[in-house]
């Protein structure tokens, strides 16, 4: 066997040996991308392996380079499940052996944040008083996703069984061919015969399904050697072998113009995937070109391999600048977190506003996106430490504050003890002010363990409901009493703006008082009717006003009938009140006369018929008669005490 490493020497590409991968272990690559990491432009034999090695897994399992068509989404900002319909929509309409990496991913991202859902589930539950050995949590899309994932492993599984199958008989059928392609020199037949017979191996060589990787090598090694072989034994017959070269050519020749366009591409992966095959095709599907053309057409295409490398290069770097960028926005976040933990916790709305924040941080670092693989891992472990120390110092609030809440507790059991032990009571005027009072502590304490809050609030409405319910039931039977006597007072009020006074004063002097006296023995009326009293004293003032009569007495029977009506109420405290406005007018009064009389003695040497001192004389006079109007009211109230 000749040197095969030696490929340029007739057209093909120099090529170090792939590395080897077992169908097994194939089956269990969880993430394989197109590409591998950035190879340095200067090592162009490692651009040509990456293209070689990817080529080759493709050969395996021509569904791979599907991957490539299907749209890498921003896993990491997706709700848990937008993560479920993503992962059923690639199930059903994508092959299963093309989504590797966006189910890794995918799956990747609905344990992490899962994950993050079952820890703050977890603190919840511990905060309520639960005990960790008995927290559990199921998710309906947990069971989704899992249904999911569990049908991609079935159609993965069921596909590898069938591709193995298939990879060891396409490799037999190769094999085959590789026997046929020996025995082409040996054949004693018509050259253009054999050439065609070469031809049609050449075909089915092509038309035959990919091989087990770990064959690849060998198996196209072995091929492309025996086809050398055969040109060798061509060279007898020039013309077929020129005719052969220039097919060739022509097809490199095309290759080499589409990897150029591809070169000036902006899509910098798109022309890498598609540079790909232009190998693919350059290495499985044709053969030698001239001697004369070989190193001229193979440095174009290597040419422009480096410049759409170049361009790929630059486009990962480009790449890492945004995770860095990701990566700044994540460290600023857990320090944002680390910050809120460093606050002293003061109230439990204080630090429910704190949660709210750092949810909504953690929310911001799932949707930050990716950062450089080399430190994901890390600042992962970061963000968790830091939502980890934020949670022990909330559960160690709300320990504490489960003794003031078992101590408030207490508080409102005692409460409840006295609403039970009075709802009953018949002595409305001592116990209402109680159960008022008992209502307004109950609000001043605090928060009791959320498993009794609803509890003790129902027993204590239900004793309050109960004794105000009792005091209603009483009220309504007096709102009854005092419609009627609303009725009542209605109708005298009628009869007396209708009534004409004859006689003698004092007849209906008598009179008007015997109509007082049936008003006030009428009783009270309802409070959002008492303006009835109102219409009274102006028809009394108006009757007494129409007798000839001096005007303090007027004003006396007024002010009787005025306290009557005080006298007549429950409480003393407007009585209480007019006695004090009394008084109080008194002293004034009696200032104002002391004022007065002071003045007078500035009029010295003065006639009393001076206007000004007539003027002083009468005010005088006029302050002593209100004076005494005054001291009468007060007598009279005196005298009711």
């Amino acid at each position: 066997m000749s040197d095969i490493n030696k490929l340029t020497e007739t057209g093909g590409l120099h090529e170090d040996s792939p590395k080897e991968t077992s169908l097994e272990s194939n089956k269990n690559k969880q993430v394989e991308e197109t590409a591998t990491p950035i190879l340095s432009t200067d090592d162009h034999d490692e651009v040509l392996n990456e293209i070689e090695e990817s080529n080759a897994e493709d050969a395996e399992d021509e569904g791979n380079k599907d991957r490539h068509k299907i749209e890498v989404k921003e896993y990491d900002s997706m709700s848990l499940e937008a993560l479920a319909i993503e992962l059923e929509k690639l199930i059903k309409n994508e092959k299963v052996q093309a989504i590797r990496s966006h189910v890794h991913s995918i799956n990747t991202e609905f344990k992490t944040k899962f994950q993050a859902l079952l820890d703050e589930k977890k603190e919840d539950f511990l905060n309520d008083g639960g005990n960790e050995i008995d927290f559990y949590y199921s998710s309906p899309i947990q069971k989704r996703f899992k249904e999911a994932y569990r049908e991609y492993r079935k159609k993965l599984n069921d596909h590898y069984q069938n591709l193995e199958k298939n990879l060891k008989q396409n490799l037999a059928d190769k094999l085959e061919i590789i026997e046929e392609l020996k025995g082409l020199i040996n054949v004693e037949e018509n050259i253009n015969t054999t050439y065609k017979h070469f031809k049609e191996l050449q075909e089915r060589w092509r038309n035959t399904g990919p091989i087990p990787r770990d064959k690849y090598n060998n198996a196209w090694n072995s091929y492309h050697h025996h086809v050398e072989m055969f040109y060798d034994f061509l060279h007898l017959n020039r013309d077929l072998r020129d005719l052969d070269f220039k097919h060739n050519l022509e097809k490199k020749l095309l290759i080499i113009e589409r990897a150029e366009e591809l070169a000036k591409d902006d899509d910098v992966m798109r022309a890498f995937r598609e540079l790909q095959e232009l190998h693919k095709m350059w290495k499985e599907e044709l053969g030698p070109v001239g001697k004369e053309h070989r190193e001229e057409i193979w440095q174009r295409f290597k040419t422009a391999t480096k410049t759409i490398n170049d361009k790929r290069q630059v486009y990962y770097q480009e790449i890492d600048k945004i995770y860095e960028k990701n990566l700044d926005k994540k460290l600023e976040i857990i320090a944002k977190i680390d910050a809120i933990t460093a606050q002293e916790n003061k109230s439990h709305g204080g630090l429910q506003n704190k949660i709210k924040e750092v949810e909504t941080l953690r929310e911001a670092f799932f949707n930050a996106g990716k950062v450089p693989l080399k430190v994901n891992e890390d600042t992962w472990a970061k963000f968790k430490d830091s939502v980890r120390r934020f949670n022990r110092k909330k559960n160690a609030f709300y320990k504490e504050l489960k003794k003031d809440q078992y101590n408030n507790l207490q508080k409102k059991l005692d409460l409840i003890k006295i609403a039970e032990d009075n709802k009953d009571s018949d002595d409305f005027e001592v116990t209402t002010p109680l159960m008022k009072k008992i209502q307004s502590d109950w609000k001043k304490i605090g928060h009791v363990p959320r498993k009794d809050s609803d509890k003790i609030w129902k027993r204590f409405k239900t004793a309050c409901n109960y004794y105000f319910d009792r005091i209603h039931a009483n009220k309504n039977a007096a709102n009854k009493e005092f419609i009627e006597a609303f009725n009542k007072k209605n109708e005298l009020l009628d009869t007396l703006k209708e009534l004409k006074l004859k006689g003698s004063k004092e007849s209906n002097i008598e009179l008007i008082k015997g109509y007082i006296s049936q008003w006030q023995d009428i009783g009270r009326v309802p409070n959002d009717k008492r303006y009835i009293e109102g219409k009274f004293q102006k028809t009394i003032d108006s009757l007494l006003t129409s007798l000839d009569m001096e005007k303090n007495e007027v004003e006396m029977i007024k002010f009787e009938n005025k306290l009557d009506t005080l006298n007549a109420a429950d409480d003393n405290r407007d009585l209480d009140n007019e006695r004090t406005f009394i008084s109080k007018k008194i002293s004034e009064v009696k200032s104002q006369i002391n004022q007065l009389e002071n003045n007078l003695q500035f009029f010295t040497n003065v006639d009393d018929d001076n206007p000004l001192v007539k003027e002083v004389h009468n005010n005088i006079k006029a302050h002593k008669e209100s004076l005494k109007l005054w001291k009468s009211k007060l007598k009279k109230i005196k005298d009711l005490y």
